[in-house]
C-alpha cells in the first residue's frame, strides 16, 4: 500500500499484520482523489475507522492543511504515527485520537470542531437481504453527530462493500458514487434544510 499522489507520492506505508485492518486499495484511492480534486487542496480532513490512516496521508500529501484520525486501537495509532514519518509529512499536521468513533464524534460535535472533509472506509457489513444493514457504514449514515462535524459545503465520503445494503437517511445528499470490484465509495454532502426527502433504500 503506498500513497499514490502529491508531495509523498509513490511512498510505501506500513499495514498490521492480520485481519484487523482493510487498508483501501490503492485503485481505489486514486479514484477516490481524482473525484475529490481541488476540494483536498487546504481542506481540513477527519478520516474515521482510521486503521493506517491512507486516506489522511494521501490528503495531506495532496495539499491538505490538517487532518485527524479516529482510530480505537492503539496498535494501530502506533502505525499511523509511523506511516506519518515515512511519508515524511510535518509532525504537527495530523492528530490521533485512540478512542470509539462514536464517541469521537460526539466531542468533536460538542466542541464546535468542523472539517472540510469527513472521509470513512470502515470494515465491512455482511450481505444483508431483506433486513436493515447494521454495519458501520450505515451506523455512520444515521449518527447525528457526524453531519454536525463538517463545514458549510463539507463532503463526507464514505466507503462501503457492493453487498451491504445501505438505507439513506434524509440528512444526506448523495452527490457521486464510484464502484470498483467489491468497493463503493460515495460521497454525501449534508441535506439543505427544507430540502430532505424521505430516507431511501440503495439499489
Amino acid at each position: 500500500m503506498r500513497i499514490t499522489g502529491g508531495t509523498a507520492s509513490g511512498r510505501i506505508l506500513k499495514v498490521p499484520k492480520g485481519l484487523g485492518v482493510r487498508p483501501t486499495p490503492d485503485l481505489v484511492k486514486q479514484a477516490l482523489f481524482n473525484s475529490l480534486g481541488a476540494r483536498v487542496q487546504d481542506a481540513r480532513v477527519l478520516e474515521l475507522f482510521a486503521g493506517t490512516a491512507a486516506l489522511a496521508l494521501d490528503s495531506l500529501s495532496r495539499g491538505a492543511l490538517h487532518a485527524v484520525c479516529i482510530e480505537k486501537a492503539s496498535s494501530h495509532a502506533r502505525f499511523i504515527r509511523e506511516n506519518l514519518a515515512l511519508a515524511s509529512l510535518p509532525a504537527n499536521s495530523l492528530d490521533v485520537r485512540v478512542q470509539d468513533v462514536f464517541t469521537a464524534l460526539n466531542q468533536l460535535a460538542a466542541s464546535g470542531t468542523r472539517f472540510d472533509l469527513v472521509l470513512a472506509d470502515p470494515p465491512y457489513g455482511d450481505k444483508n437481504v431483506g433486513r436493515r444493514s447494521q454495519s458501520c457504514a450505515q451506523q455512520l449514515l444515521d449518527n447525528p453527530h457526524l453531519p454536525q462535524t463538517l463545514n458549510p459545503g463539507g463532503l463526507f465520503v464514505l466507503g462501503h462493500a457492493r453487498r451491504d445494503t445501505l438505507e439513506i437517511p434524509a440528512t444526506w445528499r448523495e452527490t457521486k458514487l464510484l464502484r470498483h470490484g467489491d468497493s463503493v465509495m460515495r460521497f454525501f454532502e449534508v441535506a439543505a434544510a427544507g430540502g430532505q426527502v424521505e430516507p431511501r433504500v440503495d439499489s
